[in-house]
């Protein structure tokens, strides 16, 4: 125990958790000292040791729970301790509702952006709701495993349960590792494994990335009549985390889903939203925050998860895309869908809008990845003028930074509502309708 000084490495310390804070944590005090406690619960009370020491605060690792806190239960889980898939199993889904509110007020709190009125957080189902996962492969002590890293370390756990998949995409990670295990040279270069699967459950795609490897998949197609599951089978060469060039080994690359009418197709690789029960009303809520009748620009536009749904009731979309992959998609979708009325451009999305003319009355959808769409970005934006802008957030804490950007140009919010699309996980998805500030 420790008493009158600041804490140091190895201490232990008694601690009450106050609140939940981003990526998991509970904040605690020790004599004013800012204590942040690995999978701590507001209402918990630990006795924790001092993991690391920085500036202003300390990070530490409960030893023994003293009081559990009223949102705490047994996680359903038997790979919850380890696996850092999850960072609130242990959490009643009612409280992870309540952190998850907690943690975004917070956010905008401290980005000088408070939000007073009651936040609408729209819960899912816990288990199978995700689509898309990204599993790593190690072989340590003469065994493979394939799954997500420990808390706080790059060793793999081996997922042979996981309550975030379905039975059939957990089915084709176990068929794929049981391949690996029966055929070791094929795991050689094998970093990491990517699946997805359709809505429906009946496609699921893997995409196996080798590390400085050619692209050539000897042998490797096998791997994808191991078992019942999977439809598609490629290979992704240099292990860069996506960009490299995919080689298809068996079957198509793609899977499809529905939302608000419209139907996707999303390769494997493609970026694209995971949680198949809250797909629908997302994509519902962006399209009805967006003013109808008005042209509409949608940065960062992926496969057209919502230039489609936005298509109807707009004379224009024209969407922004980088990827390649992602923009072969969402041309791939708007011709399918007969959507002569939308456009996809590709590029970098700063360069490609300070291209494009400005419309009268236009309307901006904005899905950043996690870092957010950054200062630059969004002072360009308000320097157009728009009618209002719908911002899809994946980060509490870049989107009350970026909210501060837009009041700095004249945009503030009028709705704000937030999807549980992860649940279990410190992950939340956030829309905001911003409109220009109105003058006196």
């Amino acid at each position: 125990m420790t008493a009158g000084r600041s804490l140091r490495l190895g201490d232990t310390v008694d601690l009450t958790v106050e609140k939940g804070v981003y990526r998991g944590l509970g904040l605690a005090r020790h004599e004013g000292q800012v204590v942040f406690v690995t999978r701590g619960v507001p209402g918990d009370r630990v006795r924790a040791r001092v993991a690391s020491v920085r500036k202003g605060y300390v990070r530490a690792r409960p030893e023994s729970l003293l009081v559990a806190s009223p949102d705490r239960r047994d996680p359903p889980c038997p790979l919850f301790a380890a696996c850092g898939g999850c960072a609130y199993q242990h959490v009643a889904y009612e409280g992870q509702l309540r952190l998850k509110e907690g943690i975004l007020r917070e956010s905008l709190q401290r980005a000088g952006r408070p939000w007073g009125d009651p936040i609408e957080v729209v819960p899912s189902p816990e288990q199978g709701w995700r689509t898309r996962v990204r599993l790593h492969l190690e072989l340590r002590d003469g065994r493979f495993r394939l799954g997500l890293y420990e808390e706080a370390s790059h060793r793999v756990v081996d997922l042979d349960a996981c309550l975030q998949m379905s039975p059939a995409l957990l089915g084709a990670a176990r068929d794929l590792l049981a391949g690996f295990a029966a055929e070791p040279h094929l795991a050689r270069g094998v970093s990491e494994v990517a699946l997805a699967e359709s809505g429906d459950g009946q496609t699921r795609v893997a995409a196996l990335f080798r590390d400085g490897a050619p692209a050539g998949g000897t042998g490797l197609s096998s791997l994808a009549t191991a078992g019942p599951w999977l439809t598609g089978l490629g290979l992704v060469a240099g292990g860069d985390g996506g960009g490299g060039r995919y080689v298809g080994l068996a079957g198509e690359p793609w899977i499809e889903n529905e939302a608000a009418g419209q139907r996707y197709r999303s390769h494997v690789l493609s970026f694209f939203q995971a949680n198949r029960h809250l797909l629908d009303p997302f994509v519902r809520r962006v399209r009805d925050w967006t003013t109808r009748g008005a042209p509409v620009l949608d940065l960062y536009g992926g496969v057209g998860l919502f230039s489609l749904a936005l298509a109807e009731g707009a004379p224009a979309v024209t969407a922004i895309e980088q990827d390649p992959r992602s923009a072969a998609d969402a041309e791939e979708n708007a011709r399918r869908a007969g959507r002569a009325n939308v456009r996809t451009l590709r590029g970098d999305v700063g360069e490609v809008l300070g291209a494009l003319p400005e419309q009268p009355g236009e309307e901006i959808v904005l899905d950043p990845p996690r870092a957010g769409a950054g200062p630059a970005i969004v002072r360009q934006i308000a320097e157009r003028r728009p009618a209002g802008v719908v911002y899809v957030s994946c980060d509490p804490t870049t989107l009350g930074r970026d909210l501060a950007v837009f009041a700095a140009q004249g945009y503030e919010p009028d709705r704000l509502a937030a999807f549980d699309m992860f649940p279990d996980t410190f992950h939340l998805e956030t829309i905001v309708r911003l409109t220009p500030r109105r003058t006196l």
